[in-house]
């Protein structure tokens, strides 16, 4: 049951976050983009990036804040994603990763909406 409540919740938080990025004039690409190493929940871009995000939807106030709950290794996972999406599509912009972060109440209102722009991105091995 909490499974499907969960999926449930990712499906309208997906939705959210296409219809806030459309009204701020990135042109959609895809959702739930799928690979062996995992999904990644929206691809965008705008005239300079092509851009992947991640979207988790929180109660307002809840321990764990939406970034926080993205764990290095989710961010590897979606990395490797992007670059396969990228290879396949022979997409030459510049990827992003961002992150958003959707907080509702108790009765499932829509409070705030935080895109986190380049959120998470390749680390170099010689750092």
């Amino acid at each position: 049951m909490n499974l499907i409540l969960s999926r449930q919740k990712g499906y309208i938080g997906e939705e959210i976050a296409i219809k806030y990025l459309k009204n701020k004039n990135f042109n959609f690409i895809c959702k739930n983009y799928y690979s062996k190493y995992g999904e990644i929940d929206i691809i965008f871009e705008d005239l300079q990036y092509i851009i992947f995000a991640e979207v988790k939807m929180r109660k307002k106030n809840s321990l764990v804040r939406g970034i926080e709950s993205i764990s290095a290794k989710k961010q590897e996972n979606i990395i490797k994603t992007a670059y396969i999406y990228l290879e396949k599509f022979k997409k030459i912009k510049q990827p992003r990763f961002d992150v958003i972060i959707i907080e509702y109440d108790y009765k499932v209102n829509i409070k705030s909406i935080n895109h986190i722009e380049n959120a998470f991105g390749v680390v170099s091995q010689n750092s």
